[in-house]
């Protein structure tokens, strides 16, 4: 893994206009390094997914700024991709169809993208599944064509917002193991927001905690495990145990601030 930051914020905050305006996001810094697999944690509503979109380009700061290779993200752009929670497949095209769209826009001919697409559907393990549409594959079939789309584009940056909440804990734990197979082959840059902590530290080079709303970094752990990375290790459940302490700190000042509140 390389130690130059492919993407960073700096001062990074965002407010929603609204009576009152939400303070999603106070005074973020943060890097992420080239080819590293970055989790993200963080109690309910703290702000992870707007920290998401606004390294994807999908909302822009309120103060401060955030960097793609050192230049201002203005927008979306080719070199990052979001897999989102629901995996936003398109109903009314195959696996082959939704992998082929984003080589579709970008002008690729026919036969090549076709060639490129089956690529990464083999990558992900649905080779045989070009032809089906998203009604007849299971929940998890559905986030890896999601992957297979996104990788299609050939990105820099794998912006993951929880991907694997859906699933049943066999499958996701299963779809864990496929998304480092695919980390590893493609040298990816991935950014993954996730409500699980065993997930994280399960997947994560680091593993960001951030505050309850508005979120700010409250620490970035190190995980010093090699790979791959046994759940039932003394290491393991530490580390797991010291992250969950974290969010539980700032479930407990929400819940205190609530209670606190006039009625």
């Amino acid at each position: 893994m390389s130690r130059e930051p492919i993407l960073s914020v700096r001062g990074l905050k965002k407010v929603f206009k609204g009576s009152p305006p939400v303070v999603a996001v106070d005074g973020v810094d943060l890097d992420v390094f080239e080819g590293e697999f970055l989790c993200i944690v963080g109690p309910s509503g703290c702000g992870k997914t707007t920290l998401l979109k606004i390294l994807a380009g999908l909302e822009g700061p309120t103060e401060g700024e955030a960097l793609v290779r050192g230049r201002p993200i203005k927008g979306p752009g080719p070199d990052r991709v979001m897999v989102f929670q629901d995996h936003v497949l398109f109903p009314w095209r195959t696996v082959l169809g939704n992998v082929l769209f984003g080589l579709e826009l970008k002008g690729v001919p026919r036969r090549e993208a076709v060639e490129e697409a089956m690529k990464y559907i083999e990558l992900v393990g649905l080779e045989g599944f070009e032809s089906a549409y998203p009604h007849e594959l299971s929940a998890g079939m559905r986030q890896r064509a999601a992957l297979a789309r996104a990788l299609a584009c050939d990105p820099d940056v794998l912006l993951m917002d929880e991907p694997l909440s859906a699933l049943d804990a066999q499958t996701r734990n299963y779809m864990q193991e496929e998304l480092l197979r695919i980390w590893m082959e493609t040298k990816k840059t991935m950014v993954m927001v996730t409500h699980s902590v065993e997930e994280a530290v399960y997947l994560g080079d680091r593993v960001v905690v951030l505050t309850a709303r508005p979120a700010r970094v409250k620490s970035v752990v190190e995980v010093e495990l090699e790979r791959p990375r046994n759940r039932f290790s003394p290491k393991f459940i530490d580390l797991r145990a010291k992250i969950l302490e974290m969010l539980r700190e700032e479930v407990a000042k929400t819940l205190s601030m609530h209670m606190l509140r006039p009625r």
